[in-house]
């Protein structure tokens, strides 16, 4: 299956660990059984146990829905497992990026056939230019349009297509927000970090995640691809009849 927007890392190396150390240690517990009968029922109590383990990367469709909260979560703690020696080789943020692409795949799978009918977008507060004094925290309608930042675009986008929009500046918030909202879909933008640490905390809901890009560092006047947004949107949630924009962004509550 094509994908709605590229990724900016390949999923395969998250796939290679999480696939290939549960069904490496396989093979070696069946190599193990049929060289030493002593052992033999740990060792295939090792067999069954490794296969459990990676069953769940094989699950699709409703039974993927159903049991994605137990997933996300024990795929998250594969990823911070192995995260301190992606640091150690210079790789921490492709490794993330690799864990972040697999659950795109596997999301897209789901709503490119039944696209979502209530979805919602989460924006980070850092997407504002420092320097802008526009106070699109109360009202997206305050965006000056000027276009040296992502916020007029994704404003423009949201009305024309009546996209539910959040721009937060605490993640607590944007969790707890997200949760009253209940969206069936959400698609949110962030650095690799936040966005490992939304998919576990909001695991029950499926999330399809965009990068920042960080052209001056963290936190200051990040980027990210529109259209990119636009194409994720246009191909995982339901068009909407034409009418009154619903964008309602969070209020600022300080820097995050």
């Amino acid at each position: 299956m094509a994908d709605v927007v590229s990724s900016p890392a390949p999923e395969w190396p998250f796939l290679a660990v999480r696939r290939g150390v549960p069904l490496g240690l396989a093979l070696l517990a069946v190599i193990g059984a049929l060289l030493n009968n002593a052992w033999q029922g740990w060792f295939l109590l090792l067999l069954v146990g490794c296969l459990a383990e990676v069953w769940p990367t094989f699950t699709r469709g409703n039974t993927y829905l159903r049991n994605r909260r137990a997933i996300v979560r024990w795929d998250g703690l594969w990823t911070y497992v192995f995260r301190p020696l992606a640091r150690f080789l210079g790789h921490e943020e492709t490794w993330i990026l690799s864990f972040c692409a697999w659950n795109n795949r596997r999301v897209q799978e789901v709503f490119k056939t039944r696209p979502a009918r209530n979805a919602l977008i989460l924006l980070p507060h850092c997407i504002q230019l420092a320097r802008c004094k526009a106070d699109i925290f109360e009202d997206l309608k305050n965006c000056y349009e000027c276009g040296l930042c992502p916020v007029g675009d994704t404003f423009e986008a949201g009305l024309q297509n009546r996209w539910n929009v959040r721009i937060s500046n605490r993640s607590h918030k944007a969790y707890r927000e997200a949760r009253e909202f209940q969206p069936d879909l959400i698609v949110a933008v962030s650095c690799a970090d936040r966005l490992l640490k939304g998919l576990t905390k909001l695991a029950e809901v499926p999330c399809f995640v965009l990068p920042l890009q960080l052209p001056h560092g963290m936190c200051v006047d990040t980027t990210y691809s529109v259209p990119n947004l636009i194409a994720a949107m246009e191909t995982l949630v339901e068009r909407k009849p034409s009418e009154d924009s619903k964008v309602q962004p969070l209020q600022c509550e300080g820097i995050a």
